[in-house]
């Protein structure tokens, strides 16, 4: 039990020391409303109203449009896809706040990845030791000279380089690594070593030049290196580890994120050194996929920081075929972009080598919009014949498919119909139509049909259709917890009179019970309709926000009103009960109860119990 007050005891400070407003505004636009934040939601497809909302007072967020609601670990586990401990980790890690280990106890072995991330970072340190200052290095030297990368890029990006068996052996990382307690069986577990089919161990990264990753706490997740001799592969990333999934990191992010937000722009390239030289040419604000095509998860990484990205992928038909393949990812991101293309046989690399800053910005100032993107390449690939028209349509459909704004969505299919030469009556729409998209379902073709009409509303009435005595009395119980029991053993919950009102103080009973007293987390155990959409409104209004040195002295003044209110129920509730009384008393024909009821009628409306 201790342990595990502890750990809940951490859990609090964690969340009290982490701004839910800063953390949010990583990834979604925030402006201030009042007392409160507004964005747009980025758990739903809407990019017309702003109808995400923070609390910095009350630390949680609510969607009025989809219901999401939660508070600072939530909206990480929900947006980046993190368990809770990880979240815990990472808001813990920004806040300086030391987690206590994790027992074996009912759960297993420990967290394994503290101890990963401390061998990766050893072993870029190892790594970096090696490119600048040992003999081993020198082919790592020589090759980043001849690609003009400087001592203090290498620095910044913490560049190493791994020798070749032929001058260490296939042991280097595996034997450095055992005098500092680190193990075989560990650096297998971060991807650093191999085991053979003898049963020995081996360093996976040989004769290779190393980028680590680094995750958005900065710490090492593994690395991608690119040989220097004739092995294959020519890129090679450390395999999937409990630290490193290669789909939910950006290279370059970690040493850019902030010349990004300033800029509110983001050029993303497709390779390592596509990354680097443009950086070193003075563009900080640019990032990479780890040798992979761009995931919705990276996006999500810069999508808050940026309100455009610039896709700028080699000139060849590798290059335009990634430029493609991320566009439907963009446009479900609900993300503005442009794709800048290369001359052919270019790269983002060699053209700042070749033509420096100056000649990249103009091609990228230059970028087409999505749309003209999309309908030249497939036009360049099919061809304007009807057969080819066909196949330019049949390739749009999932791209449609995708868009998560259903303006934007419209805008593209008028744009590639009127390009296309396609309109109303058309056989290749007529035959063509979008009914197989899986998600939006729009055609190249005059608007389709009204949707059916949305099930009707639930008849039952929501709690702010009860009077406003009794809704002053829910609102007192949501806002101050602590009054809970205090006021529901005079009464309160049976002097409301809609159901949803009741469910609410139920489930606030229930999280009072479990200790936990903080209203905004009534969001996250109550089910989406009336009674949740109610809370959410009441906790992000303008008067239900109390400054904190006003804020005891309100409480005291509103549980006083509660309970004079509560007495007054009472009061009116015997009152009706001693005229029922009196009325079956007198149908009976009994007059000394008559006489006793009234004489106690009487002391009720004199105020008195008796």
């Amino acid at each position: 039990m201790t342990e595990q007050r502890s750990r809940d005891e951490v859990k609090q400070q964690v969340r009290e020391a982490s701004d839910i407003v800063e953390i949010i505004g990583e990834v979604v636009s925030l402006r201030r409303a009042g007392n409160n934040f507004v964005g747009m939601c980025p758990f739903h497809a809407d990019r017309k109203t702003p109808s995400f909302s923070v609390s910095h007072q009350g630390q949680f967020f609510h969607c009025f449009g989809c219901g999401e609601s939660g508070d600072v670990f939530s909206f990480l586990m929900k947006y980046h896809q993190m368990s809770f401990p990880e979240a815990l980790e990472h808001l813990a890690r920004r806040s300086h706040i030391e987690l206590p280990a994790a027992g074996g106890a009912g759960r297993g072995e420990a967290d394994p990845r503290p101890r990963l991330f401390a061998v990766n970072e050893q072993a870029a340190l190892l790594y970096q030791r090696c490119l600048l200052e040992s003999r081993e290095g020198q082919p790592g030297r020589d090759y980043l000279a001849r690609r003009g990368c400087p001592p203090e890029a290498i620095r910044r990006y913490r560049l190493g380089y791994a020798p070749s068996q032929d001058q260490v052996g296939w042991q280097y990382l595996i034997s450095r690594l055992a005098r500092q307690g680190m193990s075989e069986r560990e650096l297998e577990q971060a991807g650093l070593a191999v085991r053979g089919d003898q049963g020995r161990g081996y360093d996976r990264f040989r004769d290779r030049l190393l980028f680590p990753i680094f995750d958005l706490s900065g710490r090492v997740c593994g690395f991608g290196g690119r040989i220097l001799g004739d092995g294959q592969p020519k890129y090679m990333n450390s395999p999937e580890t409990p630290v490193f999934d290669k789909g939910r990191l950006l290279l370059g992010l970690a040493q850019h994120r902030d010349e990004i937000r300033r800029r509110r722009r983001v050029v993303v390239v497709e390779g390592n050194f596509d990354m680097l030289s443009l950086a070193v040419a003075g563009m900080d604000y640019v990032v990479a996929p780890l040798g992979t095509a761009l995931t919705r998860q990276q996006l999500r990484l810069i999508k808050g920081l940026v309100d455009e990205v610039l896709l700028f992928f080699d000139g060849d038909a590798a290059g335009i075929k990634a430029a493609m393949r991320a566009v439907p990812l963009v446009l479900a991101e609900r993300i503005k972009a442009r794709v800048a293309t290369l001359p052919a046989g270019d790269d983002p690399d060699s053209l700042v080598r070749r033509q420096g800053r100056e000649a990249v910005e103009g091609l990228l100032d230059e970028a087409r919009p999505l749309a003209d993107f999309v309908l030249e390449a497939l036009i360049r690939q099919h061809g304007l014949s009807l057969e080819g028209k066909a196949r330019i349509v049949g390739e749009l459909r999932p791209i449609i498919a995708e868009a998560g704004d259903e303006a934007e969505r419209e805008l593209m299919i008028s744009h590639w119909a009127a390009g296309l030469g396609l309109y109303s009556g058309d056989r290749i729409l007529n035959s063509l139509e979008f009914r197989s998209c899986p998600r939006n379902t729009t055609a190249l073709r005059p608007p389709a049909a009204p949707p059916p009409p949305r099930t009707a509303p639930s008849s039952e009435a929501g709690p702010e259709t009860m009077p406003l005595a009794q809704r002053q009395l829910l609102d007192h119980l949501i806002l101050y917890p602590e009054h809970l029991d205090e006021l529901c053993a005079g009464g309160a919950l049976e002097l409301l009179s809609a159901s949803s009102a009741r469910e609410i103080v139920v489930a606030q009973q229930g999280l009072a019970a479990a200790g936990c007293l903080q209203p905004e987390r009534l969001l996250e155990c109550l089910p989406d309709g009336m009674a949740r959409r109610y809370v959410a409104r009441l906790l992000f209004s303008p008067a239900s926000a109390v400054p904190p040195e006003a804020e005891q002295e309100e409480a005291a003044s509103r549980l006083r009103a509660m309970h004079a209110w509560l007495g007054r129920m009472r009061r009116e509730q015997q009152s009706r009960e001693l005229l029922a009384r009196i009325t079956a008393a007198q149908q009976a024909g009994d007059q000394a109860e008559v006489l006793a009821l009234l004489a106690r009628k009487q002391g009720l409306d004199r105020g008195s119990e008796g």
